[in-house]
């Protein structure tokens, strides 16, 4: 494989959107809370869960909180709270932390003899854990308890999430499966707005229990269950992440997924230089256009990281240029932001040439648009500038030539030493964590001496307080840090070995290093690892597009003597589950799922193949659950996907979006703490 690789970049800019308008889901959050809050009469203030601030500016906007009510804003954090209305509204998720914090504030204002009335809103639903907990510490018939019921928040016009940070912690280390009932929720509202999954498919043990949740349609739920097939989703794909964890342990080098690597990116939020952000008034003159050359545009990298930061919304709707570099191969940015600029610059340059009334009506009219995709230009090439150096560094290209190693099994003792090499030299601990866990999934387990010495230098280099973290990783269900062979004490049913070697080829995993291969790389999924496949959207090929398992979809008609390739869509055919598939998924530890909606299969069983086969005369989607959460690499390959077939399009649904520095961090427990209490309105 190769470090970097160029993509087709006029298809990638073709952003498929969903035949779903996701946006209603936004409504009702909004709608959610507005009831939350009208509920209580009067001036109120509103203690907040941090971790709850982010998902919240995705549905609602400050404004809308003081229109009904809000006087303050605080933060929920341990100590007193001095509020100066009547009414104390606390909102946060159902966690023991959070509720000894409210009963110790409550408990000190009936001290200090402060009459405030308190209503505790939690986020997704009421818990009786929350309840049992406030009865002990004796404030229960001070509160009001109820839910505000946010589920779904849409990320982009293609993809919603439960922006649940902690979902992978949650169920496969605490072995908590709270958040599997609450989506099945969220999944059973998508049913009541879209009507019953006709389908549904999915891998892995977790899977397999929302699937069997979904498939009694709750008998919890407040309305019953929808009564006909969906209409515009043919099917629901559920993927525990478990079944796939090579992929999110890999560096991700698509333009989005890399930003979240290196920068970070928090609920569609980036922060960036502030000049990016905000820039200057322009001082140019009426005659003079805009520059808009990449290079002249920003300041220097240097002085943009001493700025300090701004936060960013990651938006197609107000930023026209994202949607056109998100899913691109990092290596291909560049050009396509120099092919903007030249654009542009023609452009303002037409305006020199208008000699007519009407000719100066028209850019007049297109100048708003023109300015905006200017400054869009402009941030993307600053965001651009200061990724280039940090993808430049030794670590980051030592780290990617030890994954790509790893990928092809090549010298995997070598690539050991490399790692040893790399604590040595002080890399970041979830870098080397990282690929640990990819070295022993790759290779099912690592030597126990081997591992034992790795374990030894990571607690010397990074603390012995590591251990519970490195217990973690190998510690059932996750056990992704195992040696090899195992103890003879260890059951062997709850440490299954992954099939990496196998699934390599049968689904093709990755593209052969050499010039023909690299030509095709563009036309796979493989481009948004610059030749690696991600695993789990292989698995929705061989549902949803079971040709691009075997080869490359994208057909590539090369005229004669050169000229420009050109790509052929092919019809998608019907979902007929894992047919073609069945030993490959099967070697994959996990249950496996087909499930065929009651009111689609009434009482004659599923319906004929020849009806299954069928052409499809309209467009469909084809909704996928991330049960633990996806990367942006991910969604990345699933919209390529789509542009390839006529008549499927993809839904991504996630409990949150991830990458492997996440899932570490959220592992070892290192959250960040709020700076001020003061959150201000």
């Amino acid at each position: 494989m190769t470090t970097s690789v160029s993509t087709d970049e006029q298809s990638s800019s073709q952003q498929p959107e969903s035949s779903l308008d996701v946006n209603i889901l936004k409504e009702i959050g909004r709608k959610a809370l507005v009831d939350a809050l009208n509920s209580v009469n009067g001036a109120k203030t509103l203690v907040l869960d941090a971790s709850l601030a982010g998902p919240l500016g995705l549905v609602t906007e400050v404004a809308l909180l003081k229109h009904h009510g809000v006087d303050k804003m605080f933060w929920l954090e341990p100590g007193p709270l001095t509020s100066t209305t009547s009414n104390i509204v606390y909102l946060c998720r159902p966690m023991i932390k959070h509720v000894k914090v409210i009963a110790d504030q409550i408990k000190r204002h009936t001290r200090e003899s402060q009459q405030h009335t308190y209503t505790l809103l939690l986020v997704p639903r009421v818990s009786t854990l929350v309840t049992r907990v406030l009865e002990e510490e004796g404030v229960l018939g001070d509160v009001v308890i109820s839910a505000f019921n946010l589920q779904f928040i849409p990320l982009a016009d293609d993809v919603i999430s439960l922006e649940c940070d902690n979902a992978f912690k949650e169920i496969w280390v605490d072995g908590d499966e709270t958040v599997i009932y609450d989506s099945a929720q969220a999944l059973i509202t998508l049913q009541k707005l879209y009507g019953a999954f006709p389908r549904i498919i999915g891998k892995g043990d977790h899977a397999a229990r929302l699937a069997a949740m979904l498939d009694r349609q709750s008998p919890h739920a407040n309305t019953p269950p929808p009564d006909a097939s969906s209409p515009q989703i043919d099917s629901l794909i559920l993927l525990d992440r478990r079944v796939d964890m090579v992929t999110p342990l890999l560096t991700q080098l698509t333009y989005e997924g890399l930003t979240d690597e290196l920068l970070g990116i928090k609920n569609s939020h980036v922060e960036l230089p502030a000049s990016l952000v905000n820039p200057p008034a322009q001082s140019e003159t009426s005659n003079a256009a805009p520059s808009t050359s990449p290079s002249t545009s920003t300041a220097p990298v240097s002085s943009l990281r001493k700025e300090s930061k701004k936060k960013y919304h990651l938006s197609t709707s107000t930023d026209p240029l994202y949607a056109e570099l998100r899913d691109l191969n990092f290596s291909a940015v560049g050009r396509k932001l120099n092919r903007v600029a030249h654009r542009l610059d023609e452009d303002y340059k037409a305006r020199l040439q208008a000699k007519t009334v009407a000719q100066l009506r028209d850019f007049v009219g297109k100048l708003g648009g023109l300015q905006t995709e200017h400054q869009s230009l402009r941030l993307h090439t600053g965001l651009s500038e200061l990724l280039v150096p940090l993808t430049r560094t030794e670590q980051f290209n030592k780290s990617l030539e030890i994954q790509q190693n790893l990928l092809a099994s090549y010298n995997n003792s070598a690539q050991l030493s490399a790692i040893e090499d790399m604590i040595a030299e002080g890399a970041d601990m979830q870098v080397i964590l990282r690929l640990v866990c990819l070295a022993s999934i790759t290779a099912g387990g690592i030597k126990a001496k081997t591992l034992e010495n790795l374990k030894r230098e990571i607690m010397q280099a990074y603390g012995y307080n590591r251990l519970p973290l490195l217990l973690s990783l190998a510690a059932p269900p996750l056990a992704i840090l195992l040696p090899n062979p195992l103890p003879a004490s260890a059951p062997a049913s709850s440490f299954p070995k992954y099939p990496f070697t196998s699934l390599r080829k049968s689904l093709r995993l990755l593209i052969d290093d050499n010039p023909e291969a690299l030509e095709e790389v563009e036309n796979d999924i493989s481009f948004v690892y610059s030749g690696y496949a991600p695993i789990s959207v292989r698995l929705v090929q061989c549902i949803a597009q079971k040709g691009g398992v075997l080869s490359n979809p994208a057909e590539k008609d090369k005229p004669e003597g050169g000229g420009k390739t050109k790509t052929t869509k092919v019809q998608a055919h019907p979902i007929v589950g894992w047919k073609g598939f069945e030993d490959v998924i099967a070697s994959i530890p996990g249950e496996t799922v087909d499930i065929i909606n009651k009111v689609s299969r009434g009482n004659t069983g599923p319906p004929p193949m020849a009806s299954l086969l069928a052409p499809r005369d309209q467009s469909t989607t084809t909704a996928v659950f991330f049960l633990g959460g996806c990367t942006y690499t991910e969604i990345s390959a699933l919209r390529w996907v789509a542009r390839q077939n006529r008549g499927r399009k993809f839904l991504v649904a996630t409990t949150g979006i991830v990458s492997g520095g996440s899932i570490i961090e959220s592992i070892a427990d290192s959250g960040r703490t709020v700076g001020s209490k003061d959150a201000g309105i």
